[in-house]
């Protein structure tokens, strides 16, 4: 673990907090998350079950901090199926280490394949016993996406896997410990970064009523997209690549919570609708999941 001074550490919580929005008065208790994650007394262990990797794409596609700062300097990283150089009897001994230490943070990627264990396999062992093992020791578990957090496309109908959100297996395997949920298709690294900083900084995370933080998902795509006052002026596009609000292109920002109008992707670089695309919903709960959800809404009348 490489030497960080305090001033190094006050520095990085000062830009994270205004990359996050964060008020002024969380900044000591910022620094104090940074350090706890620095010391290695709460280890980050990442399990990853029916996904595509996408949540672990766009963690490593952060800019600031960039992964590799997040990783050396800020993480006690015990496992990642990804990036870890761990493989074989070694990355199972690391896992069940940890998971034996207890009160590590439990990041699970993916959906979870209860009625088929076979289906997804860590090493010699079945992924949902895996999870449930690792959660009953974690003190703090947090559902990395749309498929670990609503169930996403695993859980689409006809389901052949029995996949089943984190939150649900948990539920059926007697583990209460709260489930944190960030949703997206991807989720954006700032919300797992700043969900992180927030459980070991002490810093008040209110959560809404389906386990989401309020600071990234208290309000609506829309209320905030860029195009708002065309919408209430009624400048609808009429097709792709007209100037107006995509509402009757099927944009479903109108009923979509996630804070990415003003987050923006990519180092801030831009998001869905700034680069011409209508929301999709990525981060809602019936997203993929449901066949009654669409990813384009052509439909005047939809709420």
């Amino acid at each position: 673990m490489n030497e960080v001074s305090r001033r190094q550490f006050l520095k990085m919580a000062a830009a994270l907090a205004l990359a996050m929005s964060w008020p002024g008065t969380a900044l000591a208790r910022m620094a104090g998350g940074l350090e706890e994650l620095a010391s290695g007394n709460a280890p980050l262990l990442w399990l990853q079950g029916q996904a595509c990797s996408g949540c672990s794409i766009s963690f490593l596609d952060s800019v600031y901090p960039d992964p590799a700062t997040v990783l050396t300097k800020y993480v006690s990283l015990a496992f990642h199926p990804v990036i870890s150089a761990a493989t074989g009897d070694l990355a199972m001994a690391t896992i069940q280490q940890v998971a034996s230490a207890g009160q590590e943070i439990l990041v699970i990627e993916g959906a979870i394949p209860q009625a088929m264990p076979e289906a997804c396999r860590v090493g010699d062992q079945a992924f949902a016993d895996l999870v449930a093992t690792a959660a009953r020791s974690a003190g703090k578990i947090v559902a990395l996406g749309t498929c670990a957090s609503f169930g996403g496309i695993p859980c689409a109908a006809p389901n052949p896997t029995g996949a089943v959100t984190v939150g649900q297996f948990l539920a059926g395997a007697g583990i209460t410990t709260p489930v944190i949920n960030l949703p997206g298709c991807p989720a954006h690294p700032d919300w797992l970064v700043g969900t992180l900083l927030h459980l070991l900084g002490s810093v008040d995370l209110k959560l809404d009523d389906q386990g989401r933080p309020e600071l990234f998902y208290g309000s609506v795509i829309h209320a905030r997209c860029p195009h708002y006052y065309e919408y209430e002026q009624e400048a609808f596009a009429q097709k792709f690549g007209d100037e107006g609000c995509m509402f009757k292109l099927g944009c479903l920002g109108i009923r979509t919570n996630a804070d990415c109008p003003t987050r923006r992707w990519n180092g801030k670089t831009s998001w869905c609708v700034e680069a011409g695309a209508p929301c999709i919903g990525c981060a809602r709960p019936e997203f993929v999941r449901d066949a009654g959800f669409p990813l384009f809404r052509i439909d005047e009348a939809a709420d």
